[in-house]
């Protein structure tokens, strides 16, 4: 049976192959771009206090065009793509600010040891083993045939971490959605393992920030006595930068494994809403919650999802999967975070505190059918649904009825 034919846009990233010459050419136009960004919100913010104006990406573009000649001269060395993107990133910015969805701009800061950011569009050609950007030229991939040849691309953006250049490339696609009949599974995210599913299978937390804590103090204590601006200071520097990439690349690739084999194996995946802000005040769990990113988890489950033709559903906030039984739902009001195995003391069931976690979040899926079934005859890329505190009270009374 043939699935449904969908566009999305996707990014491919991978690792560039400069040589020193281009490195060169990276950084001005990275330098470049952190300039129009500053330059662009200098002026936005001196506008509004002299005359309660504000002015979008337009045209700020157009008054920085007038000043090229005069102050920014060696712009022309790069190309024109790299101001013009850095302004309309910088028109976003307060567009998410004044919906409340992040705070206010702030200025950029030269790095010495880190190149920073931009973004291209226009004629970009992809082989092999190389890119061709514009006033860039054709630049080496250390991973061939990864980035597709014939699609449509919208931009192009590289970017620098510990010393390495990397380049996304956003191309729009189509792809098929098949029918997803596979099982539906419960999924409780915890810090001890980073996943538990209510099949039995567990995603191992790689802890990659509690491990290397000793190695980042150790650099951080030699980065405090460094002389600011000396050679050493780059150094240590650029070592914390290595460690702290090393870190998240460990983190990702854990979080990436989990997320695709839960989207393409499962038919419904049922998460619970956390509130991961109220959970970090807690400073002696922050360390290893932060390092969990329970929020970046969630983020790529909801898009992997509609790839695969999966379907997500978040418990309510106030669901007590971890003190609930699973074989006959009574509430263990005094279970404490210390308490790893579940004891229930109605029907005598022993199990693991996260497995038992797992199958009442299992619970949700089928108490939520109805919606399940709606949700079959509706386009693909809507909203995960929440489930109500009605169809959580439903599901607690079905299983009281059948004990």
């Amino acid at each position: 049976m043939s699935g449904i034919i969908r566009k999305r846009k996707r990014a491919y990233k991978t690792e560039l192959k400069p040589n020193n010459e281009q490195k060169t050419h990276l950084r001005m136009h990275a330098g470049t771009a952190r300039v129009a960004y500053n330059w662009g919100l200098a002026y936005r913010k001196e506008l509004y206090e002299q005359k309660k104006e504000t002015i979008n990406s337009i045209g700020l573009h157009k008054e920085l065009n007038k000043l090229k000649k005069k102050e920014f001269e060696w712009m022309y060395k790069v190309s024109k793509c790299s101001p013009q993107e850095a302004l309309r990133d910088l028109d976003k910015s307060y567009k998410n600010f004044f919906a409340g969805r992040a705070k206010y701009p702030k200025f950029k800061k030269k790095k010495t040891t880190s190149g920073g950011s931009f973004r291209l569009t226009g004629t970009i050609r992809i082989g092999s083993d190389q890119i061709q950007l514009p006033r860039l030229g054709r630049i080496r991939l250390k991973e061939k045939n990864y980035i597709p040849k014939k699609k449509h691309i919208l931009s192009v953006t590289v970017s620098s971490k510990a010393g390495r250049w990397f380049v996304s490339v956003l191309v729009e696609e189509e792809f098929e959605v098949q029918l997803n009949n596979n099982p539906a599974e419960g999924v409780d995210l915890g810090i001890k393992e980073l996943a538990i599913i209510s099949d039995r299978t567990i995603f191992h937390n790689p802890k990659a920030l509690p491990i290397k804590q000793r190695k980042l103090k150790r650099q951080q204590r030699a980065f405090s006595r460094t002389k600011k601006g000396s050679k050493n200071r780059k150094k240590v520097v650029m070592k914390l930068q290595k460690t702290h990439f090393r870190i998240s690349s460990i983190r990702s690739d854990a979080i990436n494994k989990a997320t695709s084999y839960l989207a393409k194996t499962k038919s419904v995946i049922v998460l619970e809403d956390l509130n991961v802000k109220g959970m970090i005040k807690n400073h002696k769990l922050a360390l290893v919650l932060s390092d969990a990113s329970f929020g970046e988890f969630r983020r790529q489950m909801e898009y992997k999802t509609q790839w695969y033709g999966s379907r997500i559903l978040y418990a309510d906030r106030f669901f007590p999967s971890s003190k609930m039984c699973s074989a006959c739902g009574t509430i263990k009001k005094d279970l404490k975070l210390s308490d790893r195995l579940f004891i229930c003391e109605n029907c005598g069931l022993k199990v693991d505190r996260d497995f038992n976690a797992s199958l009442n979040l299992l619970h949700l899926a089928g108490s939520s059918s109805e919606s399940l079934n709606a949700y079959l005859k509706r386009e693909v890329t809507e909203q995960p649904l929440m489930v109500s505190q009605c169809s959580l009270m439903m599901q607690e009374s079905n299983i009281k009825q059948n004990v």
